[in-house]
């Protein structure tokens, strides 16, 4: 038996890239697809093909999470490589890309080049990163956005930190454009949320805490988009959370502006009633915001105004967390709990399992203008397998990552990765 030929039957392959949901087989070869689709090998694989049996699961490309805090170099404390890793391949993650805002920042090629070390050497799943947009993520001097991208960096951020000067902006646009590179950008003027702990409105006052309003988010994005509108960049908002937002993104789109955006499972699986109790480990960035946001967030996703999903997995150790509301530090794991966050969507809200697995595969993939997040002969074998009617209770203590951050302990959800393959290897195998 040849172990390269490998044929995952009894799958419902779903590939939002060709629209494919249907029962079938992909075939792959080492570390590469061969074929795919519901007609292959109608008289059952050759016998020099090894069968896998996905037993009915939903078999699609593995899942690409656009946005994770990985905060090595200088916070290994927090989360590691090989943790992260361990996390995304049980999340049925196969893809992630990590925020430049390590110590030292990924301002400079070395760090980029030490980032794709540290993948290859832990060898689990795929691990990319953004570049810095400026020096130290300080917002003032720019990096050098062509060197870092022919070093490897997809896209250009500074993380939680938003670009606030307007000039600096306007530079950051321009000199993107010429390279045709995405800015990613923290969509919320710093002024207005400076000292802020959460969204402003009735649960803050309640709780005494300086609330950030929602405002912040869509003034930012409406400076930016009159600078999309000059220099033609490709601009991303991260983690919108607002309906204001959402609409002001919805007219861009309309207008035919090169823009895009992600959120994430929290901002439309909770509010800021979540943050009752001084429960520090609801606090994010940007805040968890009211329930007519929520579902305006859920609406954006349904109309396609928000193009992706991402975890926005930011892990924070007992000492970071275990403190007063007010010094605690923003941020959730989520690598493990993308899935079957996003699922519920399917079953709540009606949105279709393919526009769902599209937010989480091929958008972020195009988006970074990557080969991995489809099904297709010659692709990456980059594919995970998931039981969507699989019943589990979230546990923090039973979770991958380092960090155990979650305020979804104790949450029963549905849908888990069975199986993650990473270039042909089962990296989490919960099929026997």
């Amino acid at each position: 038996m040849t172990e390269q030929l490998r044929a995952y039957v009894n799958a419902r392959l779903l590939d939002p890239a060709s629209g494919l949901d249907q029962t079938g087989t992909v075939l792959i070869d080492g570390n590469k697809i061969v074929d795919t689709g519901p007609h292959l090998f109608p008289n059952g694989p050759p016998p020099n093909v090894q069968v896998i049996d996905c037993k009915g699961y939903c078999l699609a490309p593995g899942l690409i999470d656009m946005r994770v805090h990985l905060p090595e170099p200088g916070g290994e404390q927090k989360e590691s490589f090989e943790t992260a890793s361990a996390a995304a391949a049980a999340g049925g993650v196969t893809s992630l890309i990590c925020l430049p805002d390590t110590d030292p920042a990924i301002d400079n090629v070395s760090v980029i080049e030490f980032i794709a070390r540290r993948a290859r050497e832990t060898n689990i799943v795929k691990i990319y990163a953004y570049g810095a947009i400026t020096r130290g993520l300080e917002g003032t001097e720019l990096t050098e956005f062509g060197i870092l991208s022919e070093a490897g960096a997809l896209a250009f951020t500074d993380a939680t930190r938003a670009i606030a000067d307007t000039l600096v902006m306007r530079r950051v646009l321009s000199y993107a454009s010429t390279f045709d590179l995405l800015i990613v950008q923290h969509p919320e003027e710093p002024r207005l949320a400076r000292n802020g702990q959460m969204t402003e409105g009735e649960m803050a006052t309640r709780l005494g805490l300086a609330g950030i309003p929602a405002v912040a988010e869509v003034m930012m994005l409406e400076r930016d988009l009159r600078l999309v509108e000059l220099t033609g960049a490709r601009y991303h908002a991260a983690h919108v959370t607002t309906a204001a937002a959402i609409d002001v993104i919805r007219g861009a789109k309309a207008r035919g502006l090169p823009v895009t955006c992600d959120t994430a499972p929290h901002y439309f699986t909770l509010t800021d009633a979540a943050t009752d109790g001084y429960r520090t480990f609801t606090k994010v960035s940007p805040p968890l915001r009211s329930e007519e946001d929520r579902l305006a967030v859920i609406e954006g996703l349904r109309d396609g105004t928000i193009d992706v999903i991402a975890s926005d997995h930011r892990p924070q150790d007992q000492d970071s967390k275990r403190l007063p509301f007010v010094q605690a530090e923003p941020g959730i794991v989520g690598l493990e709990t993308l899935l079957p966050l996003t699922l519920a969507l399917h079953r709540e809200a009606g949105i279709s399992l393919l526009d769902l697995i599209r937010r989480l595969t091929s958008a972020p993939g195009s988006l970074l203008r990557m080969k991995e997040g489809r099904l297709a002969p010659g692709l990456p074998a980059d594919m995970v397998i998931f039981d969507p009617d699989h019943e589990w209770t979230i546990e923090a203590t039973e979770l991958k990552s380092r960090s155990k951050n979650t305020p979804f302990d104790q949450m029963p959800v549905q849908g888990k990765a069975m199986c993650t393959i990473v270039g042909g290897r089962h990296v989490h195998s919960l099929m026997g």
